[in-house]
């Protein structure tokens, strides 16, 4: 804590002490009040100006450090000022005092608050910075919520200080209102829980209900408002249609079977989506049989000198086809029928926000959920479309392996398949027109990326802008832009990776009105729900992340929110999402990096451990690569990881288990992991911070009584 917070925080508890140590309590006291009560209205009389100012002062003192006695203050200003003047006074002096309180504690203790459950205020920070105002509101009405509380609660959260006072001051009116009324009649109160019966009670807790009425009925009429010119059908055939049948479409649909409701899947082309047929599957086939070949040639390494190895390239591609089609009964039409989805291959085109046409027919709905996907950006080239490309989607049906290949882009697709191909031995360029690789990375991480691709023989050109693709009969040609400077480089395929965009063209999205994000993703709330609370969305379609786990987690989220939404709504939770980049190194993330805690203004600290010190990874010649883990400074709760190194991706899962569920590194430390395994660098990474925060002053005076007990006392 900063020393002015110090001095501050010991000023304030010397206040409290002295409140209590000298007994101040019973002055404020509802018996001293009523014996009081000539000798005040006495002093009133005499200064007429400086009492008021007294009492202000007095009330915002107590309710500023939340001292007990504000009721019998607001008793105290209708038994001296009357009804009118007594409500003026006390309605100012009691919002001026917990709008003390509540900077009190923002500047004491949010701070603190924030680094030790940061992650789990955060969703109720989200919620309040939408909703704080109906909520103080609320709060407010009801005098069964302790006021001082809800002063030094709300100074955790991102509410403004200005909003904080005025919805106070007419919160808090009902309130006063009753107690500076019943201060008139001073003279017929025993005790202060007198003031409320229990109908005066039951009519402030409907008061405190009206502001979520008031959001309801506005929700209601809002959606009225984007139904207005659409005519709901009577009846549903269905409780779900699902359109697309990719990871987040299987999955919405999967839960919409398994819940018994009826539910009907729209693919207009292959089960699976992407990650079964272009992406997921077939990538990490290619890369394992390219992986193998770079064993082979470093075979000496593990002692064995020689290891011949002949391939053909068409195998190869044939075996990637192989895994596809034994994986694909986990998503086929088959499959899905059995456990009671009607599967509709066709193109769906939504008509109405319940009602969709495919193949002909109309179908209608109590709920839509969209889960297009997303394909391959192809960028705009002059030449590119004349002399031919490949994409993640067309690749699979090379047979030849590329004599010169260029890469267009540094993401995770661009790097994964530049290094496979360079293992099989084509000659590989990527292009990327960024500084760096993988961009959303921290900078060490790119470069160790960058090392590895170029061990293995990619040539990596950062910062080149492609300017035009040219053909010259069998010769191809690309010219780039570098520092101001024209390069050519001769190539004989090219395969674009600079991205995927969302599908969202042909499904009627348009003709509804249904907005879009900058990032061309469909817009939804944190409900998965689009402008029309019928239709939700998840997946790449939906964004922000494009990945397969994130669309199978988010259509969990939107199919029990389409189909038990009138009940219990649920919001997406997006603290733990793991991704990784399936080069060799592997390299894994979860939560914050360094540049993201950086960029947001988080305070963090690193801890890192060097995979080449782990036993597991020397023996199996993988020592190399590292363990980053971001934390609080002082605390051991996880912010992110960062893992580089063999099967990083299987070692991130105990972190992320570990954020989802509040471990920290402490837990991780004390768990027993099986020697010699990778995992253990999870567990020595969780050492190093441990070695990091002992406590110095205790070891001293350890060492002190390890000398003493070495005197044979």
């Amino acid at each position: 804590m900063k020393p002015t917070k110090l001095a501050l925080l010991i000023v304030l508890l010397a206040l409290l002490a002295a409140f209590w140590w000298l007994d101040l309590g019973h002055y404020l006291s509802l018996d001293y009040l009523k014996a009081s009560q000539a000798t005040f209205r006495t002093f009133f009389g005499r200064h007429p100006w400086l009492t008021p100012l007294l009492y202000v002062a007095l009330y915002v003192a107590v309710t500023g450090l939340s001292l007990p006695g504000a009721a019998v203050l607001t008793l105290a200003g209708g038994a001296l000022f009357g009804l009118v003047e007594g409500t003026l006074l006390v309605s100012f002096a009691s919002s001026i005092g917990a709008l003390l309180a509540f900077l009190l504690a923002r500047y004491l203790f949010r701070d603190s608050v924030r680094q030790r459950f940061g992650t789990k205020l955060a969703v109720v920070e989200q919620g309040f910075a939408r909703e704080g105002p109906f909520y103080l509101f609320a709060l407010r009405l009801v005098p069964l919520f302790p006021f001082f509380l809800v002063n030094l609660v709300a100074g955790l959260l991102p509410i403004r200080a200005w909003t904080f006072y005025w919805v106070s001051q007419i919160g808090m009116l009902a309130g006063t209102l009753a107690y500076v009324n019943a201060g008139t009649q001073l003279a017929t109160l025993s005790s202060v829980r007198g003031i409320l019966s229990p109908g005066v009670l039951l009519s402030f807790a409907a008061l405190g209900i009206l502001p979520l009425l008031a959001r309801k009925t506005l929700s209601w009429f809002r959606q009225q408002h984007v139904y207005r010119r659409w005519s709901k059908p009577r009846r549903f055939d269905r409780n779900l249609i699902v359109i697309g049948g990719g990871a987040a479409g299987l999955v919405s649909a999967y839960i919409g079977a398994a819940t018994k409701a009826k539910v009907t899947l729209i693919e207009c082309h292959k089960m699976g989506g992407d990650c079964l047929n272009y992406g997921c599957v077939p990538s990490k086939a290619l890369i394992r049989s390219a992986k193998f070949l770079h064993q082979c040639r470093n075979a000496s390494a593990l002692g064995i000198q020689a290891v011949e190895t002949k391939f053909d390239f068409a195998e190869v591609m044939g075996r990637v086809a192989r895994v596809v089609k034994t994986v694909e009964p986990h998503d086929s039409v088959e499959r899905y029928r059995q456990l009671g989805v009607e599967v509709i291959h066709g193109h769906a085109n939504i008509t109405s926000p319940w009602q969709v046409e495919v193949n002909g027919r109309t179908l209608t709905s109590r709920a839509i959920v969209l889960a297009t996907g997303s394909r391959p950006v192809v960028p705009t080239i002059p030449g590119l479309q004349e002399v031919g490309f490949l994409t993640s989607e067309t690749l699979w049906s090379l047979t030849e392996r590329p004599g010169r290949l260029v890469v267009l882009g540094g993401g995770p697709i661009g790097c994964e398949l530049a290094q496979a191909f360079a293992r099989f031995g084509s000659q590989v360029t990527q292009v990327v027109k960024e500084a760096r690789l993988l961009k959303r990375e921290d900078e060490e991480v790119s470069q160790y990326a960058r090392a590895a691709l170029e061990r293995d023989g990619v040539s990596v050109l950062t910062d080149h802008r492609t300017l035009r693709v040219e053909c010259n009969g069998n010769s191809k040609r690309m010219w780039l832009r570098h520092e101001n400077e024209d390069v050519a480089i001769e190539f004989d395929v090219v395969l674009c990776a600079v991205g995927r965009q969302a599908r969202t063209e042909g499904f009627g999205l348009e003709e509804l009105g249904i907005p879009m994000t900058g990032r061309k993703t469909i817009e939804t709330d944190a409900y998965l729900q689009t402008l029309y609370p019928s239709i939700y969305a998840c997946g790449d379609v939906a964004g922000p992340y494009q990945f397969t786990h994130t669309a199978a987690h988010q259509a969990w989220y939107a199919s029990i929110n389409a189909l038990f939404g009138r009940f219990k709504r649920f919001k997406v939770d997006y603290s733990a999402i793991p991704w990784v980049t399936f080069t060799d190194p592997e390299i894994a993330k979860v939560g914050l990096s360094e540049q993201e805690a950086c960029e947001q203004g988080i305070a963090y600290e690193v801890t890192r451990y060097n995979i080449e010190d782990l036993d597991r990874a020397i023996a199996d010649e993988a020592a190399a690569g590292f363990i980053k883990v971001l934390t609080p400074p002082g605390k051991d709760r996880i912010l992110g990881v960062v893992i580089v190194g063999a099967q990083a991706g299987e070692l991130l899962a105990e972190f992320v288990l570990a954020m989802q569920h509040g471990l920290g590194l402490n837990k991780i430390l004390s768990t027993i992991h099986p020697y010699p395994t990778l995992a253990e660098a999870n567990k020595h990474a969780a050492g190093e911070w441990r070695r990091a925060h002992v406590p110095q002053r205790l070891l001293a005076w350890a060492e002190h009584y390890h000398a003493w007990q070495r005197w044979g006392v």
